[in-house]
């Protein structure tokens, strides 16, 4: 009894506790140079008239959470309110928060996939607290952009990802038609949820299959990819196109000429190189290789329209990587 109480004790500190203790520090024990988020005193204007009023939730979640600490700090004596106002505004307050409930989900998600059917490398649980403990870091340190949709993007990708993991090794069909209604949705948070399909196509493409004339991936992917264009075509089509852009900028030339730019990136191969190592087989890393090739078009509109500086575009593989070398693919067909 008391041992379970322990266990439950340290999954709660490690899991819950220390992930808060983490981005407190990150959201209030120092300012980045690189938004002025933290001075906006209601949702900047540029999330609803540019390529940012396409992610319809957490856009919406923004004016109510700011709504929300409005009336919190209203509510609160002169003394305390000031305290408040004097670290941000409602809506950073607001975007810490809810950026801060999806962070926890997230870790949460991170632990439960961790622990499902693991490869020998984590059977230790002290390694797999590690693993997991290096994924919270860096989920934290890219939060120098803060944003309000990447942690609900994230925690609609990790849910994908668990989705499709069970989905292999049961073959329940239940859960192919969650993955579905989840990509469905979370194309209106971010564009990351067509890196579901990708990861989706990493596990079930076979070549031995394809040589076979088997192409059962395919019908099984195209409801997948439907799923993720319906919605991005139908946003485009319903907003005002004159308050709303596909990108916000091209940054090829500034993704290879900037000296940060060229960090960033070097950065994130660096990282997706040591934890591909990690990889102790050969169903492992040929998982990987595929989910590179599937995401290539999301690392093309990366180098195209987004910048490498912002680490944060990469977090989805580099967790990935890590997912895939920490899971015991032996079972399944590559």
């Amino acid at each position: 009894m008391l041992r379970t109480f322990d266990e439950k004790l340290n999954g709660f500190l490690f899991v819950v506790l220390l992930p808060i203790l983490l981005f407190v520090m990150s959201y209030y024990g120092f300012e980045s140079s690189y938004t002025r988020f933290k001075t906006s005193e209601r949702p900047p204007d540029f999330l609803f008239s540019s390529v940012y009023s396409y992610r319809i939730i957490p856009n919406q979640l923004s004016i109510y959470m700011t709504d929300f600490i409005e009336n919190v700090i209203n509510g609160q004596n002169s003394s305390v309110k000031n305290l408040i106002l004097k670290n941000g505004t409602p809506f950073y307050h607001g975007l810490f928060l809810t950026n801060l409930f999806f962070l926890i989900l997230n870790t949460v998600l991170l632990n439960t996939i961790l622990k499902y059917i693991p490869a020998q490398l984590i059977s230790n649980i002290n390694v797999r607290r590690m693993i997991h403990l290096l994924l919270v870091f860096f989920i934290v340190m890219t939060q120098y952009t803060p944003s309000n949709c990447d942690m609900i993007a994230l925690f609609c990708y990790l849910a994908g990802i668990l989705l499709t993991l069970k989905y292999a090794h049961t073959g329940k069909k239940i859960l192919f038609f969650s993955l579905i209604l989840l990509i469905m949705g979370s194309t209106f948070v971010r564009e990351t949820a067509c890196l579901n399909i990708a990861f989706f196509a990493a596990i079930f493409f076979s070549f031995k299959e394809l040589k076979n004339r088997n192409y059962k991936f395919i019908w099984n992917i195209i409801p997948l990819i439907l799923a993720f264009i319906l919605p991005y075509l139908g946003l485009r089509m319903v907003l005002n196109r004159n308050e709303t852009t596909f990108v916000e900028g091209y940054y090829i030339i500034q993704n290879f000429s900037s000296p940060f730019n060229l960090a960033g990136l070097l950065f994130s191969v660096i990282v997706l190189y040591f934890l591909y190592k990690l990889c102790g087989s050969l169903e492992n890393r040929f998982i990987f290789q595929k989910y590179l090739f599937f995401s290539l078009p999301y690392l093309g509109m990366i180098t195209l329209v987004g910048l490498f500086w912002e680490v944060r575009l990469f977090l989805p593989l580099i967790l990935t990587v890590a997912i895939v070398a920490c899971h015991d693919f032996k079972n399944l067909y590559c």
